[in-house]
Parts: structure tokens; C-alpha cells; sequence
């Protein structure tokens, strides 16, 4: 169960979708893959819910497919028996909470006050979804709520968008977001499954935030890399700041070695919004970190070189702020 949430949580989107015909599923959920978010939320507001989970879970096993808007036991058991992972309710339904963690499937149920997420958390349940988001109170209401209840995290649902994806993750008590604005119905229905792709690949551009935060350049010694920053400075006139081992110039945008550092040539360090998620994504192509160089700070990954070189330079990843 707990891994459901955590590959949910990894991931930082859910996309909410709701689904006409069963028979266009194969094609959503390629596009869902090439966007990079094989994940979906298949909403029982239509009849072909049920086909259309059946269909992805036994036709592309690397999905994670769930059901959404699930408001009854019964609804919930054909969501089980068609192959969804995990069960998300707009409200708080002790029935249906019941019946999926008696079966061992992750439950989301919805909450928007202090006594549903109490409710929940009776019911021993970490995640939670927070519907309506944005008429509830938004990231106001997380804020607020995140002393009190300190052991719970929310997956905000409606009025998400790429807009305001980054400041609702931003919250340390969000584990994910869902939305549908990448698979909007109409396009569904439509066949635009390559608008899909590209509106689902810039959601994930949009959740990493992958920036050029500075180039490390590697110097064999100390002398080298004064003349190096001299030169720099007189050229373009960047300020510098030495430190013990490198300096920096401009507004950080360089850093010039004393001596060799990681990378056959230097590093690159690129800003990110969260290095956890990031790393998360990533894992999802084979690269991870280097072990013994990840940095927390307020229980937060910080900073983390990457096992894999480009045109001989190092990749480390740094948190945003």
C-alpha cells in the first residue's frame, strides 16, 4: 500500500481524467507515457470507467491506474476487480475507506475541514485529498492546517493548474496535486493525444523546474585559476567572491576550481524545485545519486552530484531558495 503513495508522491501530479470511451484508453495512456507521468486517476463519472481501468492495467503494466470519484462500495469493488491501484472520493465515505484498506488498496478520500482530516487520520490514513482546493481556501487553508496536524499531507484537486502546480508543491504538507488541465475530456475525445503528450510533458517540466544554477570549470591548481578568474573578470567584468576551494563570479553563475573537482572537466549544477522528485524522475531512467553526496538541511535533500557525466562534466542538482 505504502509503495502506491509513495510512487503517487513521486510523481507530484495526478492527472484527474474523465474518460468517454474505453476504447481510446490505449492511446491516453501513450501519451501519458511519452509526457513522462504514467499515472492516472480514471474517474467513475462515465461508464467506461471501469472497461478503461481494466484496459490500461492489463494492457500497459508499467501505469499506475487508479479510480477516482469513487462514491460507494460498489464502485469501489469494480475498481479493485478491474486493476486500480488505488482508490481517490471527492468526500470523506467510511464505508469505502473501510472496504479498501480491509483489501489492502491506498484509499484517498477527499477532505476540505479540520474534522474530516481528524476523521481520517482515525482511520490511520497518512494522504488525504484536499477537494475543492482553490474554493476551500488553497494553499491558505494547507498553511493553516499544517501545525495541528502535522502527520498528514493533502493531494490538492481542483482548481490546479500549471500555474499554480509549483506553489501548492512548494507546501512541505503537499504530496502531490491532482488536475485535469493535461487531460482535459474534450481532448480525450477529440483524439488529441499529441497535445496530451506536450501539455503532460511541460506539466513535468513545469513540477522539476530544471534551471542552470552555475558551471563549475576545473583548474589543475590554485595559480591556474586565478589567472583564469583574472582573465574572466577583466573580460566581462564580473565581480568575484573566493572561497577555499573555488571562486565565483558574477552572480554565481561561475565557479572556477582551485584544483580538480568532480567531473573530468567541472560540474554543472542545475536548480530544481524539489532534488528528492527530481532524483525520483530520474531513477526512472537509470541515474541516481553518488553516494555520500546528498545534503539535508531542515529534513530536506538539498543538494546531490548525479552518477552520470555529460561531455565530461559532473551534474549535481540544488534546491531552489
Amino acid at each position: 500500500m505504502d509503495e502506491i503513495l509513495k510512487t503517487i508522491e513521486g510523481y507530484g501530479i495526478v492527472p484527474v481524467v474523465k474518460i468517454e470511451k474505453a476504447a481510446d484508453a490505449p492511446s491516453l495512456g501513450k501519451a501519458l507515457l511519452a509526457g513522462g507521468l504514467p499515472l492516472a486517476e480514471i474517474t467513475f463519472r462515465t461508464a467506461a470507467a471501469e472497461d478503461a481501468i481494466r484496459t490500461l492495467a492489463e494492457g500497459m503494466p508499467e501505469m499506475v491506474v487508479g479510480a477516482g470519484t469513487v462514491l460507494s462500495t460498489e464502485q469501489a469493488k469494480k475498481a479493485i476487480g478491474a486493476g486500480a491501484k488505488f482508490i481517490v472520493s471527492p468526500g470523506f465515505n467510511p464505508k469505502v475507506v473501510s472496504f479498501c484498506r480491509e483489501r489492502g488498496v491506498p484509499v484517498i478520500p477527499g477532505v476540505n475541514s479540520p474534522t474530516q482530516i481528524e476523521a481520517a487520520m482515525e482511520c490511520g490514513l497518512g494522504i488525504v485529498k484536499f477537494f475543492p482546493a482553490e474554493e476551500s481556501g488553497g494553499r491558505a487553508f494547507l498553511t493553516a492546517v499544517s501545525a495541528p496536524y502535522e502527520g498528514i499531507k493533502f493531494i490538492p484537486t481542483g482548481g490546479v493548474n500549471a500555474t499554480n502546480l509549483v506553489s501548492y508543491l512548494s507546501l512541505k504538507n503537499v504530496a502531490a496535486c491532482g488536475g485535469s488541465w493535461m487531460v482535459k475530456g474534450e481532448l480525450i475525445s477529440a483524439g488529441k493525444f499529441e497535445e496530451i503528450t506536450r501539455l503532460t510533458a511541460e506539466a513535468v517540466r513545469v513540477l522539476l523546474g530544471f534551471t542552470l544554477a552555475h558551471v563549475g570549470i576545473n583548474e589543475e591548481k590554485a595559480e591556474d585559476a586565478s589567472k583564469s578568474v583574472d582573465l574572466f573578470s577583466r573580460l566581462f567584468r564580473f565581480p568575484v567572491a573566493e572561497g577555499q576551494s573555488s571562486y565565483f563570479l558574477g552572480q554565481k553563475e561561475f565557479e572556477i576550481m582551485k584544483s580538480p573537482g568532480r567531473g573530468q572537466k567541472g560540474h554543472i549544477a542545475l536548480g530544481v524545485n524539489d532534488v528528492e522528485r527530481a532524483l525520483f524522475y530520474l531513477g526512472r531512467q537509470g541515474i541516481g545519486p553518488v553516494a555520500g553526496t546528498e545534503k539535508v538541511k531542515d529534513g530536506k535533500l538539498t543538494i546531490a552530484y548525479l552518477d552520470r557525466e555529460i561531455s565530461g562534466f559532473a551534474i549535481h542538482l540544488v534546491k531552489k531558495g
